[in-house]
């Protein structure tokens, strides 16, 4: 049956020889030319010129065959508990303009805090030929993750793992909690609640136990009825906190949240018992998420650099790829206090505010 006439014949792919015929150099020169780690020996001048030509013909780059032929996808998987949590879109955006000034991609994953589908994820990313994997969704005791990713780099991101093996880009936990415990301090509170994050992940397990070490060392108790374990770092489980905090019937006068999102959950149970923040009990966060300053009332919280550790995340990785002798390297990152008005000098506390909105001390 005769082709439709009115349809034009499909444009032949441009091929490296067409692109070599056109500036007049060997197919290998213009193979160097356009990949960003072997165009050293080409000229700048020359590579500049294929770089041109090859914008003008339209070459795109067969990436099978560079697959077949270098063993490699240019490719990194990319896995984060959840993409709406506020916490992780500038890592990933951190993530992704780091690998493509390498000329890499990222292929992205959310694991929504599920193990197996954590796993299953991993397995995917596998198959389909990653070159390393970043993760910001790893337990603190992750030997699943260890199997199925070996043989590929592995560099984490906000968390790391048990596993020293895996290259690592974290914050300074330690230091962010010591700051907000002698703020809290030098405000006159002394009976400071903790509501910690999750166990399971370094960020929950090493802010609570820098909140243990710190008020030791400042001379303060660390009474066991001023904690309160969240099993996830939302909103929700601030509120469920807080209220165990409240019914323990134990004195506080400020607490301390192992993040923003826990922080905003405890304000507003406090809200509810008529308990205002700061005025009857002060609070504060970690992350300095997006919009924490326009909150109500603006959260005292420790500023980290999500961007930045995606960024370096991404550096890490192409190292460890193009020198897979390297020893994994632990990068630790500042952090900065930002006072806000969520923490005020202590006045009335939590047991004579309730006992003037009528409720049971």
């Amino acid at each position: 049956m005769p082709g439709n006439p009115t349809k034009p014949p499909r444009k032949a792919r441009v091929s490296l020889k067409d692109l070599a015929r056109e500036v007049g150099v060997h197919v290998s020169t213009v193979s160097r030319a356009l990949d960003p780690h072997s165009r050293h020996p080409v000229a700048a001048d020359l590579t500049k010129k294929i770089q041109k030509a090859s914008k003008r013909l339209g070459y795109q780059q067969n990436t099978a065959a560079y697959h077949l032929k270098t063993n490699r996808s240019r490719t990194i998987g990319v896995v984060v508990p959840d993409i709406t949590d506020p916490v992780f879109p500038p890592i990933i955006r951190g993530i992704e303009d780091g690998l493509s000034q390498h000329g890499y991609v990222a292929m992205l994953a959310n694991t929504d805090g599920n193990s197996r589908r954590h796993m299953k994820i991993l397995e995917i990313m596998r198959t389909r030929g990653v070159d390393g994997l970043i993760l910001a969704s790893v337990l603190q005791s992750d030997k699943m993750v260890s199997q199925l990713s070996a043989g590929i780099p592995v560099v984490t991101v906000s968390r790391r793992t048990d596993d020293l093996r895996f290259s690592s880009v974290v914050h300074d936990e330690d230091d962010g909690i010591g700051q907000l415990l002698t703020h809290l301090v030098s405000l006159g509170h002394r009976d400071i609640a903790c509501i910690a994050g999750p166990q399971t992940v370094s960020t929950g397990a090493n802010r609570y136990h820098a909140y243990i070490r710190h008020k030791e060392n400042i001379g303060l108790q660390a009474r066991p009825s001023l904690v309160s374990f969240a099993k996830a770092f939302n909103e929700m489980e601030g509120e469920r906190c807080a209220e165990e905090l409240l019914v323990s019937g134990h004195p506080f006068t400020a607490v301390l949240c192992a993040n923003d999102r826990l922080a905003i959950g405890a304000i507003a149970s406090f809200r509810r018992h008529h308990i205002e923040c700061p005025e009857g009990v002060s609070v504060t966060g970690f992350n300095d998420m997006p919009l924490a300053d326009r909150l109500s009332p603006a959260l005292t919280t420790v500023r980290v650099q999500h961007y930045k550790a995606g960024f370096e995340a991404a550096e890490v990785m192409v190292e460890k790829i193009e020198t897979p002798s390297a020893l994994a390297s632990h990068v630790l990152l500042p952090v900065e206090m930002i006072v806000r008005n969520s923490t005020k000098r202590f006045r009335v506390s939590i047991a004579e505010q309730k006992k003037a909105a009528g409720e049971e001390v």
